[in-house]
């Protein structure tokens, strides 16, 4: 089974998510954990290293966020758009549309989707990094709670 950055950015979410957002393992008992669950220390890396880049794209200035109504127009470059197709940018849109994300969040979910290195980002893994990125920043509590009720809604539909 040839895994990736993206299944062990899931498998920590799943498996450390009640832990908070300032959990805080160390990275060395993390990383054998990993290992014994099946994960290349390559894929191992990358994921730390992706999560790295999540936290350091925080706004530096607590309490300053867009202005309520605020619009942007979001033009993607052409290698956004190979790499979210019209579906992902869509759903994108409608997310900031809905009040879910502000266009500042929606620039750090796309940063860290095409931080994933992988072909094709589906809408699935646009979900779930949007799940990683509002859980990791601040005051966006009931963005992720409405996020994550949507998001597991979606999957138990699917299992039934």
């Amino acid at each position: 089974m040839k895994e990736n950055v993206f299944d062990v950015l899931m498998y920590l979410f799943e498996n450390y998510m009640d832990e908070g957002a300032d959990f805080q393992p160390d990275q060395e008992a993390l990383t054998n954990e990993l290992t014994q669950a099946g994960f290349q220390h390559g894929e191992i890396r990358k994921a730390f290293s992706w999560l790295d880049g999540l936290s350091s794209l925080h706004d530096p200035r607590p309490g300053k966020s867009p202005t309520p109504g605020a619009v942007a127009i979001r033009h993607y470059t052409p290698k956004e758009q190979e790499r979210l197709d019209e579906d992902c940018r869509g759903y994108l849109h409608f997310m900031e549309a809905s009040g879910v994300i502000d266009f500042a969040t929606r620039e750090v979910i796309i940063d860290r989707l095409l931080a994933l290195e992988t072909d094709e980002i589906t809408l699935d893994q646009i979900k779930w990094v949007m799940l990683l990125v509002l859980f990791n920043q601040p005051e966006q509590e009931y963005a992720y709670h409405m996020l994550e009720d949507m998001v597991f809604d979606e999957m138990q539909g699917h299992l039934h």
